[in-house]
């Protein structure tokens, strides 16, 4: 121990002496520190051990919220049969034809529904702008708002200026040009049965125009339609220049001439025959490319094609009345001056009709054509008239 002092002497031997006896007096100093420091270390070794532990802690316990939060939404709204059978809240899309016509062909394979239903007759007005008979429909809809829904098909340019209340707020499709006697007629009238099949609550499908009036108060029309065993559509197998006349042999083999029907354009069809009538991909090209003026294909596509197919549920008749007896290519227009009660006992007395293999005098639920300032004459007695 003395060697090592001497050692620690000699190397300081050219500083003051009091340097030295300081340096002598103060020995036991640096193992103090040394301890000190290593209990420092040791502390701070424990500490740091533990700040880890704990911040890894904090970390997992901090994180695994925001992992539960960003899965949350994936579970908050299962698949339900509500989400499947709700209709659009718009009528608007952006869907084209075929990816339109190809949704609405989806048809459940097992018949009961899971859920209850209401079924639904769905309107579906063709025209080229405005509704003149608007108020009168409006009278007609009045309070069975449950038992309907309401579809526009117009040319694209056309902008509505119906306001809520009107049951004709919001009700236009997404449309497209419709030319008189061409096959963009048909494509117009299978464009409003995709969009009304949308709705799984409708039933029924009825095609009417801008100048139709309903001939009978809804509860009516609704019992006539919901019961009936057929579907309304005219497919006539007519000979002469108007009918058979007007087929090309390069329809066949899909369509033969002992296959030609013509009918009216205005047509009632249940949920399967409309179904039937966008799906079609068999017989549209053949009338696409043979049938144009003088063959109107919007009197001849649907009625022969689904004579072809489902004979045994049509009536072969139309449920609206028009007049051809001024002649021409187009049915007689009816304005204010015509509007009297002898004209409408005219139209219901007309004719009789078959109803569910039973005879019966109530053929007519809708009548055309009316010019709008016949509208007045119609709203001051449409409860005389016709029971609304």
């Amino acid at each position: 121990m003395q060697s090592r002092v001497g050692s620690f002497g000699s190397l300081e031997d050219d500083k003051d002496p009091l340097f030295r006896t300081a340096s002598h007096s103060n020995r036991p100093l640096p193992l103090r520190l040394l301890q000190f420091f290593l209990i420092l270390l040791g502390i701070g070794i424990v500490f740091s051990f533990l700040s880890m532990y704990s911040s890894r802690h904090v970390h997992v316990q901090s994180v695994h919220p925001v992992v539960q939060t960003k899965i949350q939404p994936c579970i908050q709204e299962p698949m339900n049969v509500k989400g499947l059978i709700k209709p659009p809240f718009s009528l608007l899309h952006d869907m084209n034809d075929t990816e339109l016509f190809w949704r609405a062909s989806f048809v459940p394979m097992i018949k009961d529904y899971p859920f209850h239903r209401t079924p639904k007759i769905a309107f579906m007005f063709l025209t080229r702008g405005p509704l003149p008979m608007a108020p009168l429909w409006e009278r007609f809809f009045n309070g069975h708002e449950k038992l309907y829904s309401i579809y526009i098909h117009s040319l694209p340019s056309y902008e509505p200026d119906f306001r809520p209340p009107s049951v004709f707020y919001g009700r236009q499709i997404p449309s497209q040009v419709a030319e008189w006697g061409m096959m963009s007629m048909c494509d117009a009238e299978r464009r409003l049965l995709s969009n009304a099949l949308l709705d799984i609550s409708n039933e029924w499908f009825v095609l009417v125009s801008e100048a139709c009036i309903p001939l009978q108060n809804f509860s009516i029309i609704h019992r006539y339609i919901s019961r009936s065993r057929y579907s309304f559509i005219g497919a006539v197998d007519e000979p002469g220049p108007y009918g058979r006349g007007r087929y090309d042999d390069q329809m066949s083999p899909e369509v033969n001439l002992t296959n030609w029907r013509k009918g009216s354009q205005w047509f009632e069809v249940n949920r399967k025959l409309a179904v039937n009538m966008v799906r079609d991909t068999t017989y549209y090209p053949k009338f696409e490319q043979f049938c144009r003026p003088a063959c109107y294909v919007d009197e001849h596509y649907f009625p022969t094609m689904l004579s072809i197919e489902s004979p045994h549920v049509l009536a072969n008749r139309s449920l609206t009345w028009v007049d051809w007896s001024r002649g021409g290519a187009h049915p007689a227009t009816f304005g204010k001056a015509d509007i009297t009660e002898k004209f409408f006992e005219n139209i219901f007395g007309s004719e009789q009709c078959i109803y569910n293999n039973q005879l019966t005098s109530l053929c007519f639920l809708f009548a055309r054509k009316f010019a709008p300032n016949a509208l007045e004459t119609l709203l001051e007695h449409s409860s005389k008239f016709f029971g609304y």
